[in-house]
């Protein structure tokens, strides 16, 4: 395990990252959230090579906002590329449909700065209009990891990427999101490398994000979630919990499309995984399965 190392400039200000694609008109009422907002944070668009008129609506628009300009769709890799051209100290995340509440980056900055070993906030989630709580927001209180003497609020090992902040040395030293994994449940395998490498990731419900998306279901999620969650199992988990998913999956593919989706293309990147595995350290490992059991 690798000890986390900080130095004085891991201080506030919190700048923010938003992955979009394709959705401008969303991204400008997020924008228009973000620069109301007291802290007054460097924001920075990472644009996953949109075909729509985003680009040329931000330096319009919003003069103020930075855009990386991604020559392809990296998916969630977007974020990787901002955190580095970003260079806060911490940075905030942000899909084109969330963004923070006023104040909120202000305490995860204070956060960051009292408590040194601290990775990755993972903030209280507010959805819609009227700014219902997210159901994740109960699963992440009632976590069995419970508190740390030297963190901030409850360990977990799982959040909600446009609702998390990090600690940008922290992040990096992660990796970031895996490219295996695209977009779709990529923050558990996050989670795991930062506590892999000795972050602490918590739940602090006192930082909050407001989450409006569209409504509708994408009907590709429910088989990149699963393929997600597998190739996650054969890049960090036991080979042994591995196989169980695996052969798991593959039952229910029998007589389950989505899940045949997510089996199929598991396989075509499992080679892929097998060459980047790296088995958690046995307290993460233990900590996963603390998880397991508290939500089974």
């Amino acid at each position: 395990m690798t000890t986390p190392r900080t130095d004085h400039t891991d201080r506030t200000p919190v700048g923010i990252v938003i992955a979009t694609r394709n959705r401008s008109d969303r991204l400008a009422v997020t924008l228009r959230h973000l620069l109301a907002l007291p802290e007054r944070p460097e924001i920075l668009v990472a644009d996953n090579a949109s075909t729509d008129d985003t680009r040329a609506m931000v330096a319009r628009d919003f003069p103020r906002v930075r855009v990386l300009a991604l020559p392809f769709n990296r998916g969630a890799l977007a974020r990787n590329h901002g955190a580095r051209a970003l260079r806060t100290p911490c940075v905030a995340f942000s899909d084109d449909d969330s963004w923070w509440a006023p104040g909120a980056l202000s305490t995860a900055g204070r956060l960051f700065d009292t408590h040194p070993r601290l990775g990755l906030i993972a903030a209280r989630t507010l959805v819609g209009p009227a700014a219902e709580p997210d159901p994740l927001n109960d699963v992440l209180v009632a976590s069995p990891l419970g508190p740390a003497t030297d963190l901030p609020g409850t360990q977990v090992l799982g959040f909600l990427a446009c609702a998390s902040v990090v600690r940008r040395s922290a992040f990096l030293d992660a990796g970031g999101f895996h490219r295996l994994l695209f977009f779709g449940g990529e923050e558990t395998l996050l989670a795991y490398d930062l506590a892999a490498r000795g972050w602490g990731v918590t739940h602090c419900p006192d930082v909050v994000a407001h989450h409006h998306p569209a409504p509708g279901l994408r009907t590709d999620r429910p088989a990149v979630q699963r393929r997600n969650e597998l190739l996650t199992a054969w890049l960090r988990r036991p080979l042994p919990y591995a196989l169980a998913r695996t052969r798991d999956l593959a039952a229910e593919a029998r007589h389950d499309g989505q899940a045949r989706r997510a089996l199929r293309e598991t396989l075509t990147r499992l080679p892929a995984a097998l060459r980047e595995r790296r088995a958690l350290p046995p307290h993460v490992e233990r900590a996963a399965r603390l998880l397991e059991g508290a939500t089974a």
